[in-house]
């Protein structure tokens, strides 16, 4: 089991340093270092730099499978000597272990908060920041912060919360197994060890290759990758022209072949905290969720290309989709992993427009659950035009940090977070580039009603 584990993590860092996930605490400006334990062992860090400007920014990092577990104050060094230089203190813990860690992580951040205020004083602000998984877990402190915090910069985040998260891939996988390993016993849930789940990601990762080598195959792949919610453009590569739909299926595959180890072997860990599977597929017609993506015209014209049957296959979906939900799993996760969206405070959320690995339709779904709370009023999303996880610029991060900044200021939006206003104001701070654009992200397809119980 060891050597599982070790397995585990080691491939785990392998696939965060691709996508620049791996957690950093270098500091890049002068400033008074400041570091602690908590009492469940969690560690803190805090830089304070001698002309701060009273605000002290909170950071929740992305996820860490470990076994290393580093406090983290900030995304990276570039963002932390730009904060670091126009006045920002810089706070964050390392959550209570590594992983899939929901049920500690949002109160680790509010402990530290409180042990760095002992140390320096109460700082005339103070500023949820949270990167990938950090940003559900700034989600959750939006919702529990009260007076402790002023405001909330949610990045690239799991805004649909981890039941949604799971579901969705869940789907991808369950596609994936009955159109390209047909006939094959395919584990989707409950892997034994990282071992298993490895295995099972190797056997889909060959599969896909095989698969695109046919033009039933690259049919059944966008079928996949839109159950996946997988975007066209690839990182380092041209954005596929809006009506080229084989550059787009490539753009998908590619960009799901380099997250799917990522996201099964992320599976066994999300499934050792909650104590089982909570996810479920039962109930769920195939076809309805092709249409929501926004996809369906795009991969029933690749299947008319290739002679293969759609209808056919949203079928098989359909009527082999017979994954239940452990409910004492299902519990955990809708107890720690989950949003309600109703906000104590102001919230701006940040994403990339093109992101394979937290898609952009995460905040389709969170803007949908905060308005349905009646706090609507709070919230601003702004969207950066690139591909990639978190792939944002200095210009465009330090940007939110600052509109955050000047709305808890005037206690009023009015505009503050609209594109154009960004922009200018990123393009003001002689960080370099910025591409903040109007945007508007299709379908998030991981809600569903809760598992019969």
């Amino acid at each position: 089991m060891r050597t599982a584990r070790r397995l585990l993590a080691t491939t785990m860092i392998v696939w965060l340093a691709v996508l620049g996930l791996v957690p950093t605490t270098a500091q890049a400006a002068p400033a008074t270092r400041y570091d602690g334990v908590l009492p469940n062992g969690a560690t803190w860090i805090a830089d304070v730099p001698a002309n701060w400007n009273g605000t002290l920014l909170l950071y929740s990092h992305g996820y860490n499978p470990g076994p290393a577990n580093p406090p983290v104050n900030s995304p990276d060094p570039a963002n932390a000597e730009a904060l670091l230089a126009r006045g920002y203190a810089l706070a964050g813990s390392s959550y209570s272990r590594p992983g899939w860690v929901t049920d500690t992580a949002a109160r680790d951040q509010l402990d530290t908060l409180q042990a760095v205020t002992a140390l320096i004083g109460r700082p005339r602000r103070a500023v949820a920041l949270g990167t990938s998984f950090g940003g559900m877990i700034t989600g959750q402190l939006a919702e529990r912060g009260g007076r402790r915090l002023d405001g909330a910069v949610a990045t690239c985040g799991l805004m649909g919360g981890g039941i949604d998260l799971h579901n969705y891939q869940l789907d991808g996988s369950h596609a994936l197994a009955q159109l390209l390993l047909a006939g094959q016993q395919v584990k989707l849930v409950h892997f034994a060890d990282p071992a298993e789940a490895f295995a099972t990601a190797g056997r889909m990762v060959a599969a896909l290759d095989q698969a695109q080598a046919s033009p039933e195959g690259r049919a059944r792949i966008a079928l996949i990758t839109a159950l996946f919610q997988e975007p066209a453009w690839v990182a380092g590569q041209p954005k596929p022209a809006p009506g080229d739909i084989e550059a787009q299926q490539v753009g998908r595959y590619q960009n799901l072949r380099a997250i799917l180890p990522f996201i099964v072997l992320g599976r066994f860990d999300m499934e050792q905290s909650a104590g089982g599977n909570p996810t479920w597929n039962t109930g769920v017609n195939y076809r309805r969720q092709l249409a929501e993506s926004g996809l369906l015209a795009q991969v029933a014209q690749l299947y008319h290309r290739a002679g293969a049957d759609l209808h056919a296959d949203l079928n098989l979906l359909t009527h082999t989709a017979d994954v239940t939900a452990d409910p004492a799993a299902y519990r955990w996760m809708l107890d720690t992993s989950t949003l309600t969206g109703r906000l104590d405070m102001p919230v701006l959320t940040l994403h990339t427009t093109d992101d394979g690995l937290v898609p952009v339709q995460h905040e389709e779904e969170y803007a949908d659950d905060v308005h349905a709370s009646g706090s609507g009023a709070l919230l601003r999303q702004a969207y950066a035009d690139h591909a990639g996880h978190c792939a944002f610029t200095t210009a465009e991060l330090v940007a939110a940090v600052v509109t955050m900044d000047r709305r808890i200021d005037t206690g009023r939006w009015d505009g503050l977070a609209d594109p154009h206003r960004m922009q200018a104001l990123a393009d003001s701070l002689g960080l370099g580039p910025a591409a903040f654009i109007r945007f508007h992200p299709p379908e998030f397809l991981g809600d569903r009603p809760a598992p019969v119980r």
